[in-house]
């Protein structure tokens, strides 16, 4: 199969015609050439680019499907402060939703993707309470949409591995139901013995030669503890780019010579971070993404809860995330304002597959050259910047090399 982008503006540069070619395993960019109103198609499917942007569709590495409330009616926020608390709320009110879990989930992916989004990593939560029930939601999603989207299913102890018997059990479940990844939260705070908490995240990830995420809400100096025991860890057995971070809040807030030391050993260790741009944690006490870039570390975005029973906000829309990347860390300047974008699609895609393209600097504007994957966006805007600011609707989405949503109108 062939497509022809035919007048858009790669990463906002002239106006080009792009070549795709694709089959059932993907598709590939294959030329991008100066524009020509009179080249001919031949027997490639058009998709006009009106000269619109083009730029990589955006990764979204840090999703909780199994928890939206996304297109329901919207509702009093009844959490907690803490981890713990806001659990149990989520606990007391999932299922109690005016749309089954399924149904919900399904509807969520499908404007992630109409939004443009055509890779996903999705948190599942694994516990004694909902079993495998909300993995499961999330797996009949990425069945369903198979072939618009690539999802990765984290198998996520959301109460911990060790506060309930029989978690461990549940999770190992659902890495042999299909989870691809295995996931661990807070070794301190919330398990409270870090040692037992890795023990079970590692061995499991061992086990079933899968990669680890884990959140990490742990303040300051603890953060650090943890972070360097799962550094340790991932020195020790060998698993050097197959471990993310996310959230990681704190881990600039203890000292300069503590934050160079550990961007020196997540670039040595190909660890990777994943972020949701927090409004809540100052700036300063965040890793700083030009020196995380400067080092080589990959580092994705997610929109982590969409209006669900931990947070009213979310909308499934990642370039609205890409605009609070910016907005959060203080970017003024085109160039940083562009790498969130770049973080929001090429970023968050080297996470999801540690041999794809990794950003090389602030600068670094891969994605839509000759031989990159055909997961594509078309959405209008002057130039990068401005199409961050402005997050038009005017959308075209292509999966594989194919149209899977256009001309999006935001509800």
């Amino acid at each position: 199969m062939k497509t022809l982008i035919r007048a858009a503006r790669p990463w906002g540069q002239a106006l080009s015609d792009v070549s795709i070619v694709s089959d059932s395993t993907g598709g590939k960019i294959a030329a991008v050439e100066p524009h020509d109103p009179a080249r001919p198609a031949g027997d490639a499917t058009v998709v006009e680019g009106r000269g619109r942007l083009l730029v990589p569709s955006f990764s979204d590495v840090h999703v909780h499907l199994d928890s939206t409330r996304i297109g329901l009616p919207f509702r009093e926020h009844t959490g907690a402060p803490g981890v713990w608390a806001m659990m149990m709320n989520d606990r007391l009110n999932w299922r109690n939703a005016e749309v089954p879990l399924t149904e919900r989930v399904q509807d969520t992916l499908g404007r992630m993707i109409a939004r443009g989004t055509t890779r996903v990593r999705s948190y599942a939560q694994v516990d004694v309470d909902c079993k495998l029930e909300r993995f499961e939601a999330v797996l009949a999603a990425k069945e369903h949409f198979k072939d618009q989207a690539d999802v990765e299913i984290i198998a996520f102890p959301q109460a911990g591995l060790l506060r309930e018997e029989g978690t461990p059990e549940l999770l190992e479940e659902s890495l042999k139901a299909g989870a691809t990844v295995m996931g661990g939260i807070d070794p301190c705070t919330l398990d409270r013995d870090p040692v037992k908490h890795l023990d079970i995240v590692f061995g499991l990830a061992e086990k079933y030669q899968v990669p680890i995420d884990i959140h990490l809400h742990e303040p300051g100096h603890l953060a650090v503890f943890s972070t360097d025991l799962i550094l340790e860890r991932t020195r020790a057995l060998g698993m050097q780019g197959k471990v993310t971070m996310s959230h990681a809040y704190s881990l600039g807030s203890v000292n300069e010579a503590t934050t160079r030391r550990l961007i020196d050993e997540f670039a040595e260790l190909d660890v990777s971070l994943a972020s949701v741009a927090p409004g809540s944690a100052g700036v300063a006490d965040q890793l700083p993404i030009p020196l995380l870039s400067e080092a080589g570390v990959r580092l994705g975005l997610g929109q982590d809860g969409q209006r669900d029973y931990w947070s009213p906000y979310g909308n499934t829309d990642m370039l609205d995330r890409t605009w609070q990347l910016a907005f959060t860390h203080g970017f003024r300047k085109d160039e940083l304002i562009e790498h969130c974008l770049a973080i929001a699609s090429i970023g968050g895609a080297s996470i999801l597959d540690p041999n794809a393209t990794r950003l090389k600097g602030t600068a670094h504007r891969p994605g839509v050259d000759v031989g990159d994957p055909a997961e594509l966006l078309l959405v209008d805007g002057e130039t990068v910047a401005s199409a961050v600011m402005d997050r038009g609707t005017d959308r075209t989405v292509l999966h594989r090399g194919q149209v899977v949503a256009e001309q999006l109108e935001l509800v």
